[in-house]
């Protein structure tokens, strides 16, 4: 490795699971309002809404955070932030950082390129295990993003992250944290841009109401999608599609990018460790 530039050396696994985990953190920090008003306008109009939120309406990207700071505080489009960079360290240090281990697994032995099928079966198989992993954690991010807390007269069902993943498993049961929405984290994680959104944002608002829902609310997603189809109409499937939008494009371009300068940085580092000098 002497001589060489942190470019030309290839990252090790620890490198790309640490970097991708970062940098993903690093996005989420940067677009987690959007993802926020997201979350709010997706569940506004259900059925079972609470008083609070019948009260307050949201009105586009800007004027959904702009109502949720006057309303609920500046700190309130942060609301999950710490089960979101929880979800951010465990999906993407897994679907990205070890998807070239897993490409390499799959690839077989003396070819020197990876087939279309085998890289398909790399994200699929990534995308699963992260998907396995970070389940929980999206579960509570959800409930904290849909949460209105309005002043001290409010209460909030969960006194903190960690408070929340123990009552929802006491008060649902484990599976309560795995509640199934792997159809759409496998559709946006292939996805991107516009048409990754228009695709994936049906499913997407059937995985928040459907997470953000108490026990005994719907029976399954299908039933979730059949019920806001009956009671709100198709169009109720793009609720939240613009800030779903800028957020998939912020995300990636900030996400990726500082991949790329963690790599380096950190090849560096390990550079430096196994310099002889």
């Amino acid at each position: 490795m002497v001589g060489l530039k942190p470019s030309d050396v290839p990252p090790t696994t620890a490198v790309k699971f640490l970097g991708a985990g970062t940098a993903a953190c690093f996005a989420d920090l940067v677009t987690f309002p959007l993802d926020t008003a997201k979350v709010r306008l997706q569940i506004q109009g259900e059925n079972q809404a609470t008083q609070a939120a019948r009260r307050t309406q949201y009105r586009g990207v800007l004027g959904t955070i702009l109502t949720m700071v006057r309303t609920e505080g500046p700190r309130s489009p942060y609301n999950g932030l710490v089960a979101g960079l929880q979800r951010q360290m465990s999906f993407a240090s897994i679907r990205i950082g070890l998807y070239d281990s897993v490409k390499q697994f799959y690839t077989p032995k003396g070819s020197d390129h990876s087939s279309i099928t085998t890289r398909i079966l790399a994200g699929c198989t990534t995308g699963a295990m992260a998907v396995s992993c970070a389940q929980p954690t999206d579960v509570v991010k959800v409930r904290f993003q849909a949460s209105i807390h309005l002043g001290a007269g409010s209460s909030r069902k969960y006194s903190g992250t960690m408070d929340a993943y123990r009552t929802i498993a006491r008060e649902e049961g484990i599976r309560g944290l795995w509640k199934d929405n792997f159809p759409c984290h496998f559709i946006s994680a292939f996805g991107a841009g516009f048409c990754a959104t228009v695709v994936a944002s049906p499913v997407d608002v059937v995985k928040t109401r459907y997470m953000n829902s108490p026990p005994g609310q719907y029976r399954s997603p299908l039933d979730c999608m059949l019920k806001m189809v009956a009671h709100e109409g198709p169009t109720a499937f793009y609720k939240g599609f613009t800030p779903s939008f800028l957020r998939l494009g912020a995300w990636n371009v900030v996400m990726f990018v500082t991949y790329e300068q963690l790599k380096r940085a950190l090849m560096n580092v390990q550079m430096l460790r196994e310099s002889p000098f």
